[in-house]
């Protein structure tokens, strides 16, 4: 999907952004470094989890629908409380109805959809010291993921490239965003999008 697609009244001028993907494709670090470039604030979904939430998935125990709805009802406020101002979220936002829930609460948000090779996430989850998401539940994302259908605002892009690269290939791909200036700092400069989400 492509923004270009759209036409660009469609896109708001303000950016209201949820990065989505899998654990491991590198959703905060990308959008730590749009939120950077597009001088909008930046949240972690991974702040707004219950600690039910976070003791679950550190025994390897995948949430369900029950324990994700409230999560993402406070993903969905906080989108809300950031749309006349602008916000880039982190957020798996896995199946259709995730992103219905956001969309519910803020209607003008747009996906930007980090996607690719299931061995690319094994490794990087792998690697990644402390973090509650365990290796094991890596497949259960990938098949509990539906990707962004045709009337779906948003774009896919492909996590292995370098996160300088995802950030100027969302911004050539919408007309409503507002880059900063070249002076700003893009942090992952040269490195592939990884490992922190």
């Amino acid at each position: 999907m492509d923004f270009a697609q759209d036409s660009p009244d469609s896109v708001p001028a303000v950016p209201l952004l949820v990065v989505m993907g899998v654990t491991g494709s590198g959703k905060t670090t990308v959008g730590i470094a749009l939120g950077r470039r597009l001088r909008v604030p930046f949240a972690d979904a991974d702040d707004f989890h219950s600690e039910a939430s976070i003791a679950k998935m550190s025994a390897g125990i995948p949430l369900d629908d029950a324990d994700r709805l409230p999560w993402l009802r406070a993903i969905g406020a906080w989108l809300a409380e950031h749309a006349a101002t602008g916000g880039v979220a982190s957020c798996s936002a896995l199946k259709r109805g995730y992103r219905d829930v956001l969309r519910r609460a803020a209607p003008s948000v747009s996906f930007v959809h980090l996607d690719g090779d299931v061995e690319v996430v094994r490794r990087r989850v792998a690697g990644r010291p402390g973090h509650f998401m365990p290796a094991s539940l890596v497949t259960s994302q990938f098949e509990t993921l539906e990707p962004l259908q045709t009337d779906e605002h948003g774009i896919v892009l492909d996590f292995d490239r370098p996160v300088d690269e995802l950030v100027e290939a969302y911004l050539a791909a919408a007309p409503g965003s507002r880059p900063a200036s070249p002076a700003d700092p893009r942090p992952g400069h040269g490195t592939p999008a990884d490992p922190g989400e």
